[in-house]
């Protein structure tokens, strides 16, 4: 096993990622916000975009895991090899890619993908959201399982929380294989929920780096 997956064991990775058009679009921010973490306690960090992987990689210590977002609809998270390169020559440690079986942007598999990615020395996360998913990330030989793409390919249905269900399918079948529970975590104890079920580590993001979604969570409940 690669040694930057063994030191997200046990560990919260946060994503530090801000959606075009908002306030915190900018990969400095994204940088103050990822080293902020990193003082926190977050094992690793996970960002999109070239410049933001870029900028986050030159302030913290603790692992990149890279990814490319591209269009809204299909295969958007690092849909082609040429994105994962990218990501990787960005300077993330761990580059995640869409793990669904879904047409790929570049007509390759995922598997051809993979390989090419393991020949080139590199460590790869399936964003998976269903067991069918992680079925074939295993078989292609993904470093990493995690349960990202739960509630959003119309697989499964969206859960409130996080994909407990799943986390402890994947678990389940591939007992030794890294799993990570990325998803709708937002308190403190569905964190500990998903860790007392085996994650190898979680991911959260809106809960910690989305201050929008924050403020809504509590303004919503103000009386009317």
């Amino acid at each position: 096993m690669h040694p930057v997956i063994q030191q997200l064991r046990g560990g919260l990775v946060v994503s530090c990622q801000a959606y075009p058009g908002e306030p915190l679009r900018h990969p400095e921010t994204m940088a103050q916000m990822a080293m902020a973490a990193e003082i926190g306690g977050a094992c690793a960090i996970r960002c999109q975009g070239l410049s933001d992987i870029s900028a986050i990689k030159g302030q913290v210590k603790v692992p990149v895991i890279g990814l490319w977002k591209e269009g809204e609809e299909g295969v958007y998270i690092t849909p082609t090899l040429r994105h994962a390169r990218c990501c990787i020559a960005a300077g993330c440690d761990i580059v995640a890619l869409d793990a669904t079986r879904r047409p790929r942007r570049d007509g390759l598999t995922y598997a051809e993908t993979v390989s090419a990615l393991h020949a080139e020395d590199a460590v790869v996360m399936a964003d998976c959201g269903s067991i069918g998913d992680a079925r074939q990330a295993v078989e292609a030989g993904s470093d990493i399982i995690s349960t990202t793409l739960a509630g959003y390919t119309g697989e499964r249905e969206k859960t409130p929380g996080p994909d407990i269900e799943l986390l402890d399918a994947i678990i389940r079948e591939f007992p030794g294989v890294p799993v990570l529970c990325e998803g709708r975590i937002h308190t403190p104890d569905q964190l500990s929920e998903v860790m007392d079920h085996g994650a190898w580590a979680a991911v959260v993001g809106t809960a910690i780096t989305h201050p929008t979604s924050i403020t809504r969570w509590f303004s919503e409940r103000l009386p009317r």
